[in-house]
C-alpha cells in the first residue's frame, strides 16, 4: 500500500514481504509506529515524506509498517529503544542495525550505508538480539532474600530531591509504587503525590506517559490505556492504606476520561495521541478505539478496585461491560485469547501478556462481585481457569519460564523470548487462581481432567506454575531492579500464606464489602465461600484463623492474625 503521507510502498507485517524480500535479494525495513507517537507522525512527513528517500526506499529494500500496538511480539522483538524504531533486517528476520526517529539527512545515511553492508555481506550482516538466542533463563531458589533485595533497591534507587526512582526521565512505576506501599509507604505516597501534579491531565483526565525530566517536567503527553489503568490501580490501593482521599481524584478523574474519549461501545480503546498546537481547537486528538485484550482486563481490574473501595458505581458497570466483552469476543471456547477481537485474519493470539492479564481481571471479579461477574452467568473462575491451562500448556516451559506466546511466525517470532514482567504477571494472577480455587473447592474446581491428582488440593497446578515462572529468574535476583519490583511482590507471596479472607456472605453485603478493604492489597477475598456461615468472615494465613462476625471487628481479626505470624 502506498502511503498519501509518506510515498512509501509499505507492506503489512507477515510472511509476504519477508517471501518478496528473499526473491529480489533485497533487505527488509521494518518502520515500528503506533498512533499515540507523535515522533512516528513527524518521521512520516519529514523523512518517508521525503520523494527521493521513499523512492530510495522503494527501490531498494522492502518497507513494511508494524503498529506496535497491534503486534506486541514484534515490538518487543525489534524495539530500538523507543518509537519510532527504524529496524533494517534480513529476508529471515535478523536484525542488520537499526535506530529510533531518523531525520531526512541520517535516513540518507543509513539507507546507503546497509545497502553497502547488504551488498558485501548478504544474509550474514544479520544478528539475532541475545535475548532471542534461546539461552537459558538464570534460575534459581525463590526465597526471601528477593524481597529484601528489591527492598532495597527502593531505598538505594530513590529520588530523596523528586520522588520516584532513578535519576534520568521519571516513569510511573506503578508496581513499584504498589510494592512500596507495603515496604516503604511514605516513598510510594510522596511519588503518587507528584505523579497526581505532573502526569495527570487535570483538563480532561488521564495520565501521561512519562516524563523527560528528572523532576518530572516535560511529559510525553500520550495517553495509553494500561498505562492508565495501571495508575488507576496504584492511586486506588493509595487511597486504601492511608484513607487519603486526594489520591481519588486522579483515579476517578482518569476514569472518566477513559468512558468518556476511549470507549468504544464495548470496550476501551488502545490510546489518546498529544493534542496538536498546531491544530484548529475543535480538530480531537488522534485515538486508536481498538481494544486489546491484554490492556482491557487491566481496565477492568483497575476499575474493580476502585469501586470495591469506594462503592462507585460507574466503576463497576464499566468493569463488568468490559469483562462481558472480554469473555464472549476474546475468549474461545478453549480458553485462547485473542489479541484484537475484529476478526483480523492474522492478528496475534495466546500472548503471555493478555492471557495473565484476562485471568488477573477475572480472579479480581470473583472477588469483588462474586460469582455473577459475567453476563452469561458462568463463574468467572471456570473462565479463568481455562484462559491459565492454555498459557501453563502452551508457553510453559519445562524449566519453568514462560514465553511470550507461541514459537511461531516470520521475522524473528520464532525465537523463544521469556519476559520477566510477563513471568511476573502470570505468576501474581495464578497465585490469585490458586487461593480462589483452594477456597471454592467443588466438583468444577477439582476437576481430575485437569489436576491429574484427585488427592491434589484444588489449585495446586497453578501455585506450582507461579513457583516456577519466579524460580526461573531467581538465580540473577540481585540484578533485578525497581522497574520490576512486581517480581518482589510475587516472591514474597510464595515464601510466605498467603492473607485469604472468606466471608459465607454474598458479594456487595456489609461484611464483604469491609473484608475488600482491610488494608492490604495483596489479600484474597472470597464472597460465598463454601463452609462459612452467612455474617461471618473467617480470616486465615496458613493454619493460622480468626473469625469475625462485625465489619468494624475484622481488620481488628486481620491485625491479631498479623501480629500471630
Amino acid at each position: 500500500m502506498t502511503d498519501d503521507r509518506t510515498h512509501v510502498e509499505w507492506r503489512e507485517w507477515g510472511p509476504a514481504p519477508f517471501e518478496e524480500a528473499e526473491a529480489a535479494d533485497r533487505p527488509v525495513l521494518l518502520a515500528l509506529t503506533a498512533t499515540w507517537c507523535d515522533s512516528c507522525h513527524e518521521m512520516d512527513a519529514e523523512t518517508y515524506g521525503e520523494p527521493r528517500i521513499a523512492a530510495n526506499v522503494n527501490d531498494g529494500f522492502v518497507p513494511v509498517r508494524v503498529d506496535v500496538d497491534r503486534r506486541p511480539r514484534v515490538r518487543e522483538r525489534y524495539n530500538m529503544g523507543g518509537f519510532p524504531s527504524t529496524v533494517f533486517c534480513t529476508p529471515s528476520g535478523k536484525v542488520i542495525t537499526g535506530a529510533t526517529y531518523l531525520g531526512p539527512d541520517g535516513m540518507r545515511q543509513v539507507l546507503s550505508s546497509v545497502r553497502d553492508v547488504w551488498a558485501d555481506r548478504g544474509d550474514e550482516a544479520g544478528r539475532v538480539p541475545r535475548a532471542l538466542t534461546g539461552d537459558p533463563t538464570p534460575a534459581g531458589p525463590v526465597d526471601d532474600r528477593i524481597e529484601s533485595h528489591i527492598a532495597g533497591q527502593l531505598d538505594e534507587k530513590w529520588d530523596d530531591r523528586f520522588a520516584g526512582w532513578g535519576d534520568g526521565a521519571k516513569f510511573p512505576l506503578p508496581r513499584t509504587i504498589e510494592f512500596a506501599l507495603k515496604r516503604s509507604r511514605e516513598q510510594a505516597t510522596e511519588t503518587l503525590g507528584v505523579i497526581g501534579g505532573a502526569l495527570y491531565d487535570d483538563d480532561v483526565g488521564g495520565f501521561y506517559r512519562y516524563a523527560e525530566g528528572r523532576d518530572w517536567t516535560d511529559p510525553h503527553r500520550e495517553k495509553v490505556l494500561d498505562a492508565n489503568a495501571a495508575l488507576v490501580r496504584a492511586f486506588a490501593n493509595g487511597y486504601l492504606y492511608t484513607g487519603d482521599e486526594s489520591l481519588l481524584d486522579p483515579a476517578e478523574g482518569t476514569r472518566e476520561f477513559l468512558v468518556d474519549r476511549l470507549w468504544n461501545g464495548s470496550a476501551f480503546g488502545g490510546s489518546v495521541a498529544p493534542d496538536d498546537p498546531a491544530a484548529d481547537d475543535d480538530t480531537d486528538p488522534r485515538r486508536d478505539l481498538t481494544a486489546y485484550a491484554g490492556a482491557n482486563a487491566m481496565a477492568a481490574d483497575a476499575l474493580l478496585a476502585l469501586a470495591a473501595y469506594t462503592d462507585d458505581e460507574q466503576s463497576r458497570e464499566y468493569a463488568e461491560r468490559v469483562l462481558d466483552t472480554l469473555a464472549s469476543d476474546f475468549v474461545d471456547e478453549d480458553g485462547v485469547v485473542s489479541h484484537v477481537a475484529d476478526g483480523e485474519p492474522q492478528a496475534p493470539k495466546l500472548l503471555l501478556e493478555d492471557h495473565a492479564r484476562v485471568v488477573a481481571a477475572l480472579t479480581t471479579a470473583r472477588q469483588v462481585l462474586g460469582t455473577e461477574a459475567l453476563g452469561s452467568g458462568r463463574d468467572p473462575l471456570a473462565v479463568a481457569r481455562d484462559v491459565a491451562d492454555r498459557a501453563i500448556e502452551t508457553l510453559q516451559e519445562p524449566d519453568g519460564a514462560f514465553r511470550d506466546g507461541p514459537e511461531e511466525g516470520v521475522g524473528l517470532l520464532d525465537r523463544p523470548l521469556r519476559p520477566l514482567d510477563g513471568a511476573v504477571e502470570v505468576a501474581e494472577a495464578l497465585l490469585d487462581l490458586s487461593a480462589l480455587l483452594t477456597e471454592t473447592a467443588d466438583a468444577e474446581a477439582n476437576d481430575q481432567g485437569d489436576d491429574g491428582d484427585e488427592n491434589a488440593p484444588a489449585g495446586e497446578r497453578y501455585a506450582d506454575a507461579a513457583h516456577a515462572a519466579i524460580a526461573a529468574f531467581a538465580g540473577a535476583r540481585d540484578r533485578i531492579g525497581v522497574q520490576v519490583a512486581g517480581y518482589g511482590s510475587v516472591a514474597a507471596r510464595l515464601t510466605r500464606p498467603d492473607l485469604v479472607i472468606a466471608v459465607g456472605d454474598a458479594a456487595g453485603t456489609d461484611i464483604h464489602r469491609a473484608a475488600l478493604r482491610v488494608a492490604d492489597h495483596e489479600a484474597v477475598v472470597v464472597p460465598a465461600a463454601p463452609g462459612v456461615d452467612d455474617g461471618v468472615a473467617v480470616v486465615r494465613r496458613g493454619a493460622e484463623t480468626r473469625e469475625s462476625t462485625a465489619p468494624e471487628a475484622l481488620l481488628d481479626a486481620v491485625a491479631a492474625l498479623s501480629s500471630d505470624a
